[in-house]
């Protein structure tokens, strides 16, 4: 099993994110790190202070050197697939090859109501998000891309200069919907991202994605599973908890720190997910 971290930009300081961050990326078991793409916090306080995911996640890419990193997911609708695969590129070359681009349908009602952006209803957003996965693919691996849809039309697109990696990031499709976030990671995604649950749940969930990429003609093992695994305060049940996803298939924990941030954690998870790898 492999391990990640990510620190929810809510509720906290620039400076703790920062800390964490530096610290994690001298901890070898951590492969990746990752933040969140919202504009409100998502927990009981909605009206506490919150960071946006694009911009930190471009300043801890200079801040770090080796940790790959990525939004625990971007909400399609909030940016126009097209911005969105320019400021993939722009970040991934910034990084060193280092983004994974972490992609979603969008579910959040308050904050979109807030700023006035339309949501819809699930089938919209679904059908968008499709849509948007095509534009985004097309915008990072094509010299143009012209494209036309319900939600995105594109006439000979350009994004340039392309990202390190090729044909682009690996995307990284976020949800559990099974007739159609599901199908779309099996269409798209490098990376599926199981938000978080039982091993049941998970395992569930697994065997629907693994149903559309036979649908689909796609080869599963090319689809690396991760999940949310909460710390609580105690590391060894955050071992556990990864130790019983991963006997029904987990490849990747992403160990969800709790604000405010520090760094004192990563050490002791650390040392109890190693005995796990």
């Amino acid at each position: 099993m492999r391990f990640a971290f990510k620190t929810a930009p809510q509720h906290t300081t620039w400076d703790a994110m920062l800390e964490v961050w530096r610290a994690a990326d001298d901890i070898e078991i951590f492969e990746s790190g990752w933040t969140f793409d919202h504009f409100y916090p998502i927990t009981n306080d909605h009206t506490g202070p919150c960071l946006e995911g694009w911009i930190t996640l471009a300043a801890l890419a200079q801040a770090t050197r080796r940790v790959r990193l990525g939004t625990l997911v971007t909400g399609i609708h909030y940016r126009h697939p097209a911005v969105l695969a320019n400021m993939a590129a722009s970040l991934d070359i910034v990084s060193g090859g280092r983004l994974e681009l972490g992609i979603g349908a969008g579910w959040n009602v308050e904050e979109s109501g807030a700023y006035g952006i339309e949501l819809g209803t699930p089938r919209q957003r679904s059908d968008r998000f499709e849509e948007a996965c095509e534009v985004l693919v097309g915008l990072l691996s094509q010299e143009t891309t012209t494209f036309k849809g319900s939600y995105f039309e594109l006439t000979d697109a350009r994004c340039s200069p392309k990202p390190v990696q090729r044909p682009h990031p690996p995307i990284c499709v976020g949800g559990s919907g099974e007739k159609r976030t599901l199908r779309t990671a099996a269409r798209f995604a490098q990376h599926w991202n199981f938000v978080g649950g039982t091993p049941e749940q998970f395992s569930h969930c697994r065997e629907v994605l693994h149903q559309h990429c036979a649908d689909v003609g796609r080869d599963p093992a090319e689809i690396l599973l991760s999940s949310h695994v909460p710390f609580t305060g105690d590391p060894a049940q955050t071992a556990a908890v990864a130790a019983g996803l991963g006997e029904v298939g987990l490849e990747l924990a992403i160990v969800t720190l709790r604000p405010p941030h520090t760094a004192a954690v990563l050490e002791p998870i650390a040392t109890r997910l190693a005995e796990l790898a």
